[in-house]
């Protein structure tokens, strides 16, 4: 079942067309990648499933309904985890629902269920400079989660992360997704992530940005823990580095 379509998208800026006629479904539960290289239309995109901006034409829908043009209704997260500093965790992970009109002790404890699961429990008054880089992701994650808990946009949202970290929080975010049946979809321009993450992958090249290749990977969330030195993986990043050469 599609929780998310977008349906013949397309955007100029300046008489520039940036994006032309994307087409990209997220079913219930699935994370797909939108993989391209910088400056190929893919923050336009983000921007505008996002309701930031509005598309020349097509359609965005969430469960069915129109939502184009509309923000605050799809959850998403930016390369920088956004955390305030002169807040504690528990406030900033609980920002969203204050924001949406709950009393802030009602907040803190609907927040506070999730800290275990999260990887959070024990920093809940702590401030954000006591994180390391991935608890300040997992916290993002968490604040993301509860502003929408059906569907998550996220713009290279491990870039800053160094690699070992970055293995980590994949595979933790992999687990909690499945947990939380919670729908993502990434942007990103990195290969081996979107392959390592994804069940599928939609790939935006040339000038405007289309999409021209969809790629099922096929053994889905069920990857094995080295599954990037396996001949699968390969041939996935070869399929992906000849439709971006195209």
């Amino acid at each position: 079942m599609s929780v998310l379509i977008v349906k013949n998208v397309s955007k100029a800026f300046d008489q520039n067309k940036i994006i032309d006629n994307i087409d990209i479904e997220l079913h219930e539960g699935e994370i797909v990648s939108l993989l391209g290289v910088s400056g190929g239309g893919k923050t336009t995109l983000f921007n505008i499933i996002a309701g930031i901006s509005k598309p020349d034409s097509g359609k965005v829908y969430l469960d069915g309904e129109d939502i184009t043009g509309r923000s605050g209704l799809v959850s998403y997260m930016l390369q920088k985890d956004m955390l305030l500093p002169y807040k504690t965790v528990l406030d900033n992970v609980a920002l969203p629902l204050v924001i949406k009109g709950m009393k802030k002790r009602e907040a803190r404890e609907k927040a506070m269920k999730y800290f275990d699961q999260f990887g959070l429990s024990g920093y809940e008054n702590k401030y954000p400079k006591a994180l390391s880089g991935g608890m300040r992701q997992r916290a993002a994650f968490l604040r993301t989660y509860l502003f929408s808990g059906k569907v998550a946009i996220l713009d290279e949202p491990f870039s800053a992360l160094d690699m070992l970290t970055k293995g980590e929080i994949h595979r933790w975010y992999m687990d909690i997704m499945q947990e939380l049946r919670m729908s993502t979809l990434f942007v990103t321009h990195d290969m081996d992530e979107a392959i390592m993450l994804s069940d599928r992958i939609y790939i935006l090249t040339g000038t405007p940005g289309t999409i021209t290749k969809e790629i099922i990977i096929t053994e889905g969330k069920f990857k094995p823990k080295d599954f990037n030195l396996t001949k699968e993986f390969l041939v996935y990043k070869q399929e992906i580095v000849s439709t971006l050469s195209n």
